[in-house]
């Protein structure tokens, strides 16, 4: 069965902003970032996305991503454009002419699960329209921010014209299914980052129970 690895990262280089509680231990360095690029480069199951929407996807990640002839997915939160330390419109421009493909990763960066509609809505909705207005094509690609989904989320991004939801539940999905788990990159990841997801993923013991918990929360 084709199996893909998503492989996510969020920030590259030194941080134009201060950085959010938690967020550096997914922020990467420039060297480290060319490394994981160079061990993917060739590899058809590896899909990359960055998730908020840093400035990092233009300054750095953007002019590695062309010299070697990747594509990827940025994943932007619609309410930080043209905030200092994230892209702007004309970055988020930037990244499609490049061929690059745009998804949603929410209008203020909320945990999905619990919101009210009227929050939902926003969130996967009236930022899907916003990042349209600025790309001029459709966004079919979600990112749940912090990973956080249950069925009435998913219920919505289906109805909401999304075509596959990315969350962080680890390991490997088929490329074709709705929800694609990812794999979240910290500054302690190497390139046998990719070798080790597949070695969890091939022992039973560790996959079952994986699996039992996802099938919990895409039901609850």
């Amino acid at each position: 069965m084709d199996r893909a690895i998503n492989l996510t990262f969020h920030g590259v280089g030194e941080p134009r902003r201060r950085l959010d509680p938690g967020e550096s231990d997914v922020w990467v360095s420039r060297e480290q970032f060319l490394a994981l690029l160079d061990s993917v480069e060739g590899r058809s199951e590896v899909r990359i996305s960055f998730d908020d929407g840093n400035a990092s996807d233009v300054e750095h990640a953007l002019p590695a991503l062309r010299e070697r002839g990747l594509n990827a997915t940025f994943f932007v939160v619609a309410g930080r454009l043209g905030t200092p330390g994230f892209l702007d419109a004309a970055g988020v421009e930037e990244l499609a002419a490049a061929g690059m493909t745009i998804g949603c990763h929410g209008m203020r960066h909320r945990a999905w699960r619990g919101l009210d509609d009227v929050a939902l809505r926003e969130e996967v909705i009236e930022a899907k329209a916003m990042l349209e207005g600025v790309v001029a094509r459709p966004v079919t690609q979600a990112a749940c921010p912090f990973g956080s989904y249950d069925r009435r989320v998913l219920r919505r991004l289906r109805g909401s014209g999304y075509h596959h939801v990315y969350t962080s539940d680890r390991g490997t999905s088929r490329s074709r299914d709705f929800l694609q788990a990812r794999n979240s990159i910290g500054p302690h990841d190497d390139p046998g980052v990719l070798e080790r997801i597949m070695l969890r993923e091939s022992a039973p013991y560790r996959a079952l129970p994986r699996r039992a918990k996802l099938a919990v929360k895409r039901w609850r």
